[in-house]
This record gives C-alpha cells, structure tokens and sequence, in this order.
C-alpha cells in the first residue's frame, strides 16, 4: 500500500474520532452544563437563591418524594428478590413462563400500572366498586407507592435473576451436598451473593421513584411530589430555573447509585460465571437442585401472588381496550381502536419511524464508540468511557429539561424539530448500547484487529470487513434496545415534542390524563404489540446468525 493512501486512511480515522468526541460533547456534556448552569444563575448573576427558594417552598414536596421513594423501594426490593430467587430456582416450563411474564414487563409503556390500578380500584373500579360496592378515594400516595413497587418489582426480579443464575451453580450444589437445606442455602449462600445487586437495584428504584412524574399525576390526586412539580415548572409556569434546581437534587441520590454500580460491576466479576450455560432461558437448568422447606414454600407463594397480581394486571388493560360500559354493563367494542386510528395514527408511524432511525444511527454511534474504546484503546478512551457513562447517570426528567436549555438558541436551535426527539433517545441509550458492544468486542480481541494490521490492513478496512461484521448480533440487539425505548419512553422526550408531533406514549400519557381509559388502554396494547413483534422478528434474526457462525 502506497504510504499516500496510508495517509488518507489515517486521516479518515482520526476524523471519524474527533467527530465522535465532538458528538458525545455537544449532545452529552453541554446539556448536563445547561442544567447545571441554569440552576445557579438568576437575572443573569451567579446565585444560590433558587436553592434556597426550592427548600423554603418545596420543602414539602421534597419530604413527600423521599417518603415515596423510600417506600416503594424497600416493598420492590422485598418482592423482587422472593420474585428472583422463585424464577431462578424453578425448572422447566414453569421457569420459562416466569421469565417471558417478566420480559413482558420491559417492553410496556408506562402508566400501564396506573391505567390497570384506576381501572380495578379507582371509584367506579371494578373491585372497590363493581364487587365490593365502595365508593373511594383511592388516589394519594398509597396509590403511587403501589404503583411504583409493582412497576419497578418487575424490572428488579429481571435483573436478580440474572445475577442468581451467573452464580456458580457448584457453591449451591456443593451446600446441599453437605447436608444444608434449602433455607439455610438461601440465606447462607445466595441472599449474601446477591448483596451488591441488591443494592443496586434498591438504588436505582429510588432514582426511579424521585423522577417519576406520570404516576403521581395519574393517581396521586392532591399528593405532589418534586418530579411533578420539576413537569409543571416547564410545561404551564415556564419557571426554568426552579425545574433545573430540582432536576439537580434529583441528580444526587442518582450520582451515587451510578457509583454503587460501577462497584457492584467489579465485585460481580469475583464470583459470577458468564457462561452460555448460566442463561435465563438454558434448555439444561441443573435438575439437581430440588428447592424444598418452610422458606421456599413462602418464596413460592409470594411470588405466586406478584405474578398473579401482573396476570391481572394485562388482563385488565387488554379487557378495558376492548370493552364498554354503558347504563352499567359491559359490552365488547372495538371503538377505542377505530378511534385510536383516527386520532393517533400519524404518532404511532411517527413512533416507528423514529425508533428504526435511532436503531439504526444508535448502533453504529454506540459501536465505534466501543471500537475507540475497547480495540484502539487512545489515551483519552478512559475519559471517552466516562463520558459515555454519564447518561446512565442522569433520570429521564433531568436530560428532557437539559436539552431544551441546550438547543433552544443558536447555532444548535433544535427545540420543535424531530433530530432533538431523536438524539435525545439515542444518547441516553447509548451507555447501555456500548456495553453490549464492548462485551462483544471483548470476547473477539484485540488480536483480530493486531492480525489485520499485520496483513497491512488500514484500520478502515479492519472495522468495515472484520469488527463490525463479526459485531452483527449486538447491532441488533442494540436495535431492538432502542426501538424499544422510543416506543416506550416519555421522561425525556415529553418535554421536546411539540403537540403536533406527539409519539405514541405521549398519546397515551394524555389519553389517561383526560379519563379516555379505553383509548389508553388501546394504545396500551398496541404500543406492546409493535414492541413484541419487532423483538421477535430481531430474535429470530439474530439466532440464525448465531447458528451460521
């Protein structure tokens, strides 16, 4: 190769990093910057006024979130781990079942808890009211605290479970072996190896719990909570200061539970296997261990009654899309759909289209971010990494009202178009997108792209016909990842969407907000079948390719 074209090559690959860098600056860190900035700056003079003003005013609320927060974190930590350790010590066909009840959990919009929970205990519910015979007030913050804990139970169990079955099934074995029951094996062996998971999961419930402003507004009648306040702030009084400091305060408990995580990341390497045989859904789970006793009969029972409570759940949103009630009976219809296309078909196309382009444009950032990371490993790839992090870090409510601050004025005057809606998902996937990726990359090594080099191969041509070819199944994974998210997410993006250009959850979000419960649900049951049948469809894809390798 002649050394001009050794040149160009080179060229080309120290652009495609600087505008990487340049990329993860603007949409990652200046936004964060806005934030912040805007928190401290009133009349255009450095102050800690608003700080003081948001304890003097708020302080209310401030008790009222961290009251929640604390409660639904302590009742979904309780469930998810009774949950957890049910699924991962099952076997067989009821094993597999648990585990797709709990992946359905992932692929659901939000306020689907809220919408079933109006539905069965509102006033004019369908057990307060329709079997009982009560007429209450269920709404105030046993409702968001219920709500919550369901929601977030179901996500935590997922993630448990798959530190549970990483666990060397040998420590476990070898327990029982020795004469240690069932009970002694969970408390002694298992729930000590779940500790930093636990602490996770407790974490980022919390975090979840203090950024969710859809729940308390859908059922928390006059119970507020700063996150609500941080939406009204924007949406009805335009108090942008006010919503940045409370976004900030959020941001606290969130920066230490990314910091619990990173611990819980190291420590996890010391006693997990990560092996194809530990999988969720391995067809040869170890017939050996026969769970049995007192505590295991709880676990069982307890989770039985949480999965049975998720049953009821779909089956009411599923009922409520598809029935009516008029002079007090019900009758099948299938108005809410007809009206669901009516009004909002333009925001499910909508919703579709944005998922395949952040898919798409999502996967390739989030490779060579992991390829400058993981195989070129520059001496700025530590700072890159953690600059990368910081999304993971921030809660949806914060990156919706950063952005706005960041690209509302020129040169970058975003606000109102389509790229904001866009760029916001994929950067805020993009954490999680490029650990897929470095796991992948890891596993393929570096000595691939060394042997390329070696062969005179310019390290354009090592990424376009080895690494990514070789990287096809965590493209699509990542794919799937954020095309789910689109269809599904509404912390961020509620506050950049303009009304005319409404995505399908946001529908949804107003529909319930205005008591169309039926079109909700409608939207409910779509949004889950798109979702469902893209995963499906990339699965299978994604299985062959697996096959043919």
């Amino acid at each position: 190769m002649s050394k001009s074209k050794n040149m160009v090559y080179k060229a080309i690959d120290y652009f495609i990093f600087i505008v990487l860098v340049m990329l993860l600056l603007i949409f990652i860190l200046r936004p964060i910057y806005a934030i912040i900035r805007t928190s401290f700056i009133l009349d255009g003079k450095f102050t800690l006024d608003i700080y003081r003003n948001l304890f003097r005013d708020n302080i209310r609320l401030i008790k009222n979130s961290l009251f929640v927060a604390t409660l639904t974190t302590i009742i979904s930590v309780i469930i998810s781990i009774n949950v957890a350790i049910y699924v991962s010590l099952s076997k067989g066909r009821i094993r597999k079942i648990l585990i797709l009840l709990l992946m359905l959990t992932m692929i659901s919009p939000p306020f689907l808890s809220s919408l079933a929970y109006i539905k069965l205990f509102g006033r004019r519910g369908f057990i307060t009211h329709d079997i009982l015979g009560l007429t209450l007030n269920t709404y105030g913050w046993q409702g968001i605290v219920s709500m919550q804990s369901l929601s977030s139970s179901s996500m935590n169990a997922f993630i448990l479970t798959g530190i549970i079955n990483r666990i060397d099934k040998d420590i476990i074995k070898s327990s029982l072996d020795l004469g240690a029951n069932t009970s002694y094996t969970i408390r002694k062996i298992i729930l000590p190896m779940m500790k930093p998971g636990i602490l996770n999961v407790a974490l980022l419930t919390f975090v979840r719990s203090l950024s969710d402003f859809g729940t308390p507004m859908t059922i928390g009648g006059a119970f507020n909570v700063l996150a609500t306040q941080a939406y009204l702030n924007v949406i009805a009084y335009s108090k942008m200061e006010l919503a940045a400091a409370i976004c900030v305060l959020i941001l606290i408990p969130a920066a230490i539970a990314f910091t619990q995580y990173r611990i819980f990341s190291r420590k996890n390497v010391l006693y997990t296997q990560n092996t194809i045989a530990n999988e969720m859904l391995d067809e040869d789970q170890d017939e050996s261990i026969k769970p049995k006793g007192p505590l295991w009969r709880f676990i069982q029972i307890f989770a039985s009654l949480f999965l049975f409570t998720m049953i009821i759940q779909y089956l009411t949103i599923f009922l409520t899309s598809i029935t009516q009630y008029s002079y007090g009976k019900m009758y099948f219809t299938i108005e809410h759909f007809v009206h669901l296309r009516k009004y909002l078909g333009d925001s499910f196309i909508r919703s579709i289209t944005y998922g395949f382009i952040t898919g798409i444009c999502g996967g390739i950032l989030s490779f060579f971010t992991s390829y400058y990371v993981e195989i070129r490993k520059f001496r700025a790839s530590r700072l890159l990494d953690f600059v990368v992090t910081l999304p993971s870090i921030v809660p949806g409510v914060f990156m919706g009202i950063a952005y706005i601050l960041a690209f509302n004025n020129k040169p970058l005057e975003l606000t109102g178009t389509s790229a904001i809606v866009i760029l916001n998902i994929m950067f805020r996937q993009l954490p999680s997108n490029t650990r897929v990726y470095n796991a992948n990359l890891s596993q393929i090594g570096t000595q691939v792209a060394d042997a390329g080099k070696d062969l005179g191969a310019p390290s354009i041509y090592i990424v376009k016909d080895i690494l990514f070819p070789m990287s096809k199944t965590a493209f699509m994974t990542n794919f799937v990842n954020n095309f789910k998210n689109t269809m599904t997410t509404v912390g961020a993006i509620i506050f950049l969407v303009y009304p005319g250009k409404k995505l399908a959850t946001l529908e949804m979000f107003s529909a319930i907000r205005e008591g169309k419960y039926g079109v909700g649900a409608a939207a409910s049951v779509t949004i889950i079948l798109i979702t469902l049948t893209i995963n499906i469809l990339m699965s299978r894809l994604i299985m062959r390719w697996k096959n043919v390798r």
